[in-house]
């Protein structure tokens, strides 16, 4: 299983199932990201942690924790 945050700096990925839970879930859908997306990994920040995406037209922040629960192909 690949997940967002195995996905490299400049590299894209369309999502195939978020697998959080509740609240969490709930959040990762409200900034766009839902299945069949595509996201690009703009850029990483100094010590990894958090990933600047581009979702949908818009560039957003996301923890590497949330990351992990975005599979992609």
């Amino acid at each position: 299983m690949r997940t967002l945050k195995d996905v490299k700096v400049g590299q894209s990925a369309t999502v195939v199932r978020l697998c959080g839970e509740g609240p969490v879930k709930r959040r990762i859908m409200d900034m766009g990201i839902t299945k069949g997306v595509e996201i690009f990994v703009r850029k990483v920040a100094p010590l990894g942690d958090p990933m600047e995406l581009k979702v949908r037209g818009y560039e957003l922040s996301l923890r590497k924790t949330d990351a992990e629960m975005i599979e992609v192909r």
